[in-house]
């Protein structure tokens, strides 16, 4: 079939304009949710990165696959590890018990000091450890997994993060934060929230609608938890996005005092969407918590982010996806590719190329340049993985920009 006289008028550079200005005045509502510190799945995550934290700390070289289960006074931690000197299961339990501690539950069903937990972590596999330190690489490390790894970032929020997430992460951090601090002890640790998002011309323009449902002491009414949670939205959203009042929902069942593993069971990585993007780039499938960063699931995930948004904050496009591929014993990704959704005018081979250049991607390339091998996860494992300001220990490392400035020389940005 022929091309159309307006098809054949358009040369590619136009054709590459006209797509862009169709997803920029695109008008849509888009939704991310979030879960709280104290949400029965986070519970898990914490736990697991908090051993991870404790192994790490002890050998910096070590390996670890660390899982959770919780349920009704019950906690299950099952897993992998390898670490010089060994652990022992004791000080694991004594690392969870701490952990469900500072998250706040000390309740009739679930509770720090009376909940059983139960540890049956044994040494990593030999086949697993032989594939991973036998690579024929340079760098002498293999992948320890096979698999796909994506990073995202977009210029909608200073963060260079999606902005339904980024407000959904930050509600509930607000409410944990005045739970901790006393100024709201009707609150229970458990929680989640919702915000769907309108955008005009591709861009956020305001909360379509908010929901938030939270745990709360007996005897507080719905009306009651809405007064104490409507603060901590407004603050959050920029001025002018609160949604219309019939459109901001708080614990639309009534009444939400069981939580916690006693009012659902938890698991380690069930909440990958949560820990990314919300929804709003690919997801490779592989969990982070409880993994350590010789597991590409976590590490190449991080490091694509990494460059993701060095790519954004460079000013080469608006939005950019990077996908990483491993093989398990094997140190170079098989492939990497860059999209960046036809917001840049710089070629995406040339920007995928550059990457390369400026960082290597094996297991321990990427370990090294964003120093991975520390104790710095347990604060990874609520409230999202990406979007955090870098810290002075080498927490979230891999929301650092140092990259820009290379990237702007190289393309003349």
């Amino acid at each position: 079939m022929a091309p159309s006289s307006s098809q054949a008028a358009l040369s590619p550079a136009s054709a590459s304009t006209a797509a862009r200005n169709a997803v920029e005045n695109a008008s849509y509502v888009f939704t991310s949710e979030s879960v709280s510190e104290g949400h029965p799945d986070k519970i898990c995550d914490r736990v697991s990165d908090a051993i991870l934290d404790g192994i790490l700390a002890q050998d910096p070289e070590a390996r670890a696959g660390v899982e959770c289960f919780a349920t009704t006074n019950l906690m299950m931690i099952g897993g992998e590890i390898r670490v010089q000197g060994g652990f022992q299961k004791r000080k694991m339990e004594e690392i969870a018990r701490a952990a469900i501690k500072d998250i706040g539950y000390e309740q009739d069903g679930f509770s720090w000091d009376r909940s059983q937990i139960n540890v049956v972590v044994h040494e990593q596999s030999a086949d697993i450890a032989q594939g991973v330190d036998s690579a024929a690489d340079e760098d002498g490390e293999g992948a320890g997994d096979q698999g796909i790894m994506f990073g995202y970032a977009c210029d909608e929020t200073p963060e260079l993060m999606p902005a339904p997430l980024l407000y959904s992460h930050a509600i509930l951090r607000s409410l944990a934060e005045a739970r901790h601090s006393g100024a709201a002890p009707q609150l229970g640790p458990d929680a989640k929230s919702q915000v769907c998002m309108q955008y005009e011309n591709g861009r956020p323009t305001g909360a379509a609608s908010v929901l938030i449902s939270t745990q709360h002491a007996d005897g507080l009414s719905q009306a009651d938890v809405r007064e104490i949670v409507r603060p901590h939205v407004q603050n959050v959203l920029p001025k002018g996005w609160m949604p219309a009042e019939d459109k901001f929902y708080v614990n639309p069942t009534g009444r939400f005092v069981i939580g916690g593993p006693d009012g659902d069971a938890g698991l380690t990585g069930r909440k990958i969407i949560v820990d990314t993007y919300g929804g709003a780039a690919p997801h490779g499938g592989g969990a982070f918590s409880g993994k350590d960063p010789t597991k590409v699931d976590r590490s190449a995930a991080y490091v694509a982010r990494y460059l993701a948004k060095n790519v954004v904050a460079a000013g080469l496009a608006r939005k950019c996806t990077l996908q990483l591929s491993y093989a398990i014993g094997i140190a170079q990704p098989l492939s990497v590719y860059v999209n960046t959704h036809r917001t840049a005018e710089v070629d995406e081979a040339a920007i995928s190329k550059a990457l390369q250049e400026m960082v290597s991607l094996t297991p321990r390339g990427i370990r090294r340049h964003l120093q991975l091998n520390r104790p710095i996860y347990a604060r990874t494992a609520a409230y999202g993985h990406f979007g955090r300001a870098p810290e002075a220990d080498g927490g979230f490392s891999w929301e650092r920009t140092d990259l820009v400035e290379a990237l702007r020389k190289k393309f003349g940005a």
